[in-house]
């Protein structure tokens, strides 16, 4: 089997998921164009140098219906003899296209793949496509369905974490994220959005609140106590599923959870004999890819069982891992890797995450593993893992090695 490596890493900003977004009057399919045009034009390929696109969008309906990538292929400058694959695992869409686009390399089905993905929350709005598993009685009392904020109180009361540390998470995702883009960290992945005319329609994350403190996110309302405690009553369906809780406490709020944000992300993936046939130097070698699923109530804590699992596969412990991007859906999820490892609070979400910059569904798996290249690259480090929690109860990771 050959190795699947990383050539390129790119991202648009992420603009505001509401109609004073910056983003709002672009459609998914022009800004995933945007995104495969900046990939063939940054690295000089000609339109029909790569096998595939697979682009993962969580919300495939409307404009995001219909095969989103097939129509992003047509509407960009890459050949028409190029395909185009919708995928969708939830908020690991995009990650699962990277990780289905490396496996597909590694097993000779072609020799180079653009993927990643798009999510327009503004324009099409999340979970306006309809979910069995929230909608179906039949499989929603059956698998005690609760939505995700209550997933991450449950969370948070399962494992004994704080409103305090909570907080102190989300006020230090802002802080990083500010002092990344200050620093110019993400310059080398971030594609400028730009109108008919060439001018900028944004060119820098948008949604981050910098100046954040304790004592501000102290004072917002916690998001989905009324639901839990009121009709439909909610925690009592978690106490059904897990009686030994009591209650449920809930801590999540806007402030501490992450941000509802349009964005895409590309990532060009090939083997050895493209990036010679093409003058590329190869920046990582995707060395495992996982997928798990887990309990679907508590639903987020996907991240631990996976990471556990893609270690396992590759012969590897925790200590192998220099750096880490754990998606911060909410921040009970990153609070729950930190403890089940152990590890460096220090070595993970360097640059923040999604609680300062948003989290565009079906592209944050692709931002992310983006993000760990540049970081392992910024401090001359090896190895990194990327991973998110995922709706209905599913993990998803990938390991990244520096070559």
């Amino acid at each position: 089997m050959t190795d699947a490596y990383i050539y390129d890493a790119a991202r648009t900003p992420r603009g505001k998921g509401r109609p004073d977004g910056s983003l709002h009057e672009v459609t998914s399919v022009a800004l995933s164009a945007r995104l495969l045009n900046a990939v063939k034009e940054r690295n000089g390929l000609e339109g029909h140098a790569v096998e595939d696109v697979i682009w993962g969008n969580v919300t495939q309906v409307k404009e995001q219906g219909g095969c989103l990538a097939r129509s992003a292929v047509l509407a960009s400058e890459l050949d028409q003899s190029i395909p185009g694959l919708a995928i969708n695992r939830f908020c690991a869409s995009g990650m699962e296209a990277v990780n289905l686009a490396a496996n597909q390399v590694k097993g000779g089905a072609g020799q180079a793949y653009i993927a990643g993905g798009v999510e327009m929350m503004g324009r099409v709005a999340m979970g306006s496509d309809g979910a069995a598993i929230a909608v179906d009685p039949a499989l929603t009392f059956g698998s005690y369905f609760v939505p995700q904020g209550i997933s991450a109180d449950i969370i948070a009361t399962e494992y004994g974490f704080t409103r305090e540390e909570a907080d102190a998470l989300a006020v230090e995702s802002q802080r990083r994220a500010a002092a990344a883009w200050a620093e110019n960290r993400f310059a080398k992945s971030i594609v400028p959005v730009l109108d008919q005319n060439g001018l900028t329609i944004l060119d820098r994350d948008e949604y981050m609140r910098p100046g954040t403190s304790i004592e501000d996110l102290a004072k917002l309302k916690a998001s989905f106590k009324e639901m839990g405690e009121m009709m439909p009553g909610f925690d009592k369906v978690a106490m059904l599923k897990y009686p030994h809780l009591d209650h449920i406490e809930h801590i999540h709020h806007a402030g501490n959870s992450s941000g509802i944000v349009d964005g895409a992300a590309a990532v060009l993936i090939g083997n050895e004999e493209f990036g010679k046939a093409h003058g590329l130097k190869p920046r990582a070698r995707i060395r495992s890819t996982a997928k798990i699923g887990t309990d679907p109530t508590i639903m987020l804590t996907g991240p631990v069982p996976v990471t556990e699992k893609i270690l396992k596969d590759s012969g590897m412990s925790i200590a192998d891992i220099d750096l880490f991007e754990v998606n911060e859906a909410f921040a009970s999820v990153v609070l729950r890797f930190q403890q089940a490892f152990q590890v460096d609070p220090g070595i993970v979400n360097v640059n923040g995450g999604s609680i300062a910059m948003g989290h565009p569904l079906g592209a944050t798996g692709a931002i992310i593993i983006g993000t760990l290249l540049d970081e392992l690259e910024r401090q001359d480090k090896n190895v990194g893992l990327a991973t998110l929690c995922i709706a209905s109860g599913m993990g998803a990771a990938t390991i990244i090695e520096r070559v």
